[in-house]
C-alpha cells in the first residue's frame, strides 16, 4: 500500500478489532468505499489476521496506536 489514511486510536479499553472497525467506518464515510488493508504496529499484532473483510497486518513502520488503512496495490 502506497497511499492510505492514517488513524490514531489510543483508547486502551477498545480491542484491536473495535479500533480497526471504527477506522474503517470513517474511511468508508470519507472515501466512499471500504478499505481492504490495515497496517498496525508490530507490537499490537504479531501475525496477520482478518477483521471483517479487512486484512490486518503488522508493520514495523507504523507507530503504536496508529492504523494505516487503504487499498491493496
Amino acid at each position: 500500500m502506497n497511499v492510505g489514511m492514517l488513524w490514531l486510536d489510543d483508547d486502551r479499553q477498545r480491542s484491536l478489532d473495535e479500533k480497526v472497525n471504527r477506522a474503517a467506518e470513517y474511511y468508508q464515510e470519507k472515501y466512499g468505499r471500504s478499505p481492504e488493508l490495515c497496517l498496525v504496529n508490530q507490537k499490537s499484532l504479531s501475525e496477520k489476521k482478518t477483521v471483517g473483510h479487512i486484512e490486518v497486518q503488522p508493520a514495523q513502520t507504523v507507530l503504536p496506536h496508529h492504523f494505516w488503512l487503504g487499498m491493496k496495490s
